[in-house]
């Protein structure tokens, strides 16, 4: 496939979102590393390109759009806000596999106030809309709704500040989940050193290895000997949470089975009915939910950033990334605007991938 053939592509969907509102935005290729490596999280920190600039420090070569386009708009954007952008991103890749180091994005951002059920059906549909001719197959999850969940459970601010900070590494939260809930011992060089720290029999001295400081290392000591000390999460809740974790079904049946939940789970009540606002809002823009899939654990790998609503669109060709893809990060915008914030949601798609799969038609 040439460059040429792809830009082609890009520019028909670019000219598509532009078509339904999105204001043409652009962003810098060369980026400052520091801050948004943390907002990407851990898979783009460790596929970014990185260099050191002499005067601004390091760098990298941009790895995604909506970052920097948040930036922009919380700056001086208008509310409310629809973008569009079409550029070149820039991945590592650790083997030989079908996913590109250098490809084109072309994507669609709404900041909206008004109804974030209506923009996240308008986002979904519209690419969807685009997309329909190759035939793909959609698939759907809410991340809000396992942080409301978290948010509640019976413990310590600590261990649930622990688990929303790993919801995007689910074998982490697993690890940290069945630890929290008593299911787990704790690792045996763990026990040696809470037993020494109890005793007070901890050495005072002794090689300083790493980069954290003496009193970051004390501080953590301490931190696990209070983690100690604290109850297990409650088997019940633990168990609504597996439950919960391992959903997968038709919307409408998630939906069902959701509510059924919220009745031992009542926190998560108020972001299951915004699952059902979303899925009305989608039928009325002419997408079949009735088949739609649902997965609770979809999008817990993927960019950090997302809180809420997230999809993608898979080719049947299953060696190939995903097509297009995208979520709601509310909190993102919140980060970035300096104590501002808006509702936002937004996707993008792999022009590069459409024009392949065009052309295997």
């Amino acid at each position: 496939m040439t460059k040429a053939a792809v830009r082609l592509e890009a520019e028909a969907i670019f000219a598509a979102f532009q078509a339904a509102g999105g204001v043409p935005v652009e962003a810098d290729i060369l980026l400052p590393a520091e801050a948004l490596l943390d907002l990407y999280g851990e898979d783009i920190r460790a596929r970014a390109y990185t260099t050191q600039d002499p005067l601004r420090g390091e760098m990298m070569l941009r790895p995604d759009f909506t970052v920097p386009v948040v930036q922009a708009h919380m700056a001086d954007g208008a509310d409310p806000a629809r973008y569009a952008y079409m550029g070149e991103v820039f991945r590592k890749q650790d083997s030989l596999t079908p996913r590109a180091s250098e490809y084109f994005q072309v994507g669609f951002e709404v900041f909206d106030r008004a109804s974030p059920e209506q923009a996240d059906a308008e986002v979904f549909a519209l690419i969807s809309d685009l997309l329909a001719p190759l035939s793909l197959n959609p698939t759907t999850g809410d991340i809000g709704i396992l942080m409301a969940a978290v948010r509640a459970l019976d413990t310590t601010p600590t261990r649930i500040a622990a688990l929303l900070r790993h919801v995007w590494r689910p074998r982490r939260f697993r690890h940290l989940l069945d630890r929290y809930a008593g299911r787990v011992a704790p690792h045996p060089a763990r026990l040696r050193l809470l037993k020494a720290l109890d005793e007070g029999k901890l050495p005072k001295t002794g090689p300083h290895i790493g980069m954290r400081s003496a009193s970051e290392i004390a501080a953590r000591i301490h931190a696990l000997a209070e983690d100690a000390d604290t109850p297990p999460i409650p088997a019940r809740q633990a168990e609504l949470l597996d439950d919960l974790l391992s959903l997968t079904a038709p919307s409408p049946v998630a939906l069902e089975r959701l509510r059924d939940m919220a009745v031992d789970m009542p926190a998560i009540s108020a972001a299951v009915e915004r699952f059902a606002d979303r899925l009305s809002a989608m039928a009325a823009r002419g997408i079949d939910v009735s088949t739609l899939p649902f997965e609770m654990g979809h999008g817990r790998s993927t960019l950090e950033y997302y809180d809420g609503f997230v999809f993608e669109f898979h080719s049947s060709d299953l060696s190939l990334p995903s097509i297009a893809a995208g979520g709601r990060y509310d909190a993102l915008t919140q980060v970035l605007g300096q104590g501002r914030s808006i509702p936002a949601v937004g996707g993008m798609i792999r022009p590069h991938l459409v024009a392949q799969l065009k052309g295997a038609a």
